[in-house]
């Protein structure tokens, strides 16, 4: 892979910790096997993401009807 078909790195300010580091990652030593595992293994994440996204969604949701100013 070119350096420059990989995605750029971010900012410290905006740093995703291990994403952006995986992202910068050569991938040029891995077997095909282990491509395998590693695209099963950020498939997890991204659904595991996804999930606490959700949640945190909900989460804000009943905050904001909990705290939002009575109108009449």
């Amino acid at each position: 892979m070119d350096e420059d078909d990989r995605p750029r790195r971010r900012s410290p300010e905006a740093d995703f910790g291990a994403a952006s580091l995986l992202a910068s990652e050569s991938l040029e030593r891995y077997s095909l096997d282990e491509l395998d595992a590693r695209v099963l293994l950020l498939e997890n994440e991204i659904t595991r993401v996804k999930a606490h996204k959700q949640k945190s969604a909900a989460h804000k949701l009943a905050a904001d009807a909990l705290f939002r100013p009575k109108t009449t």
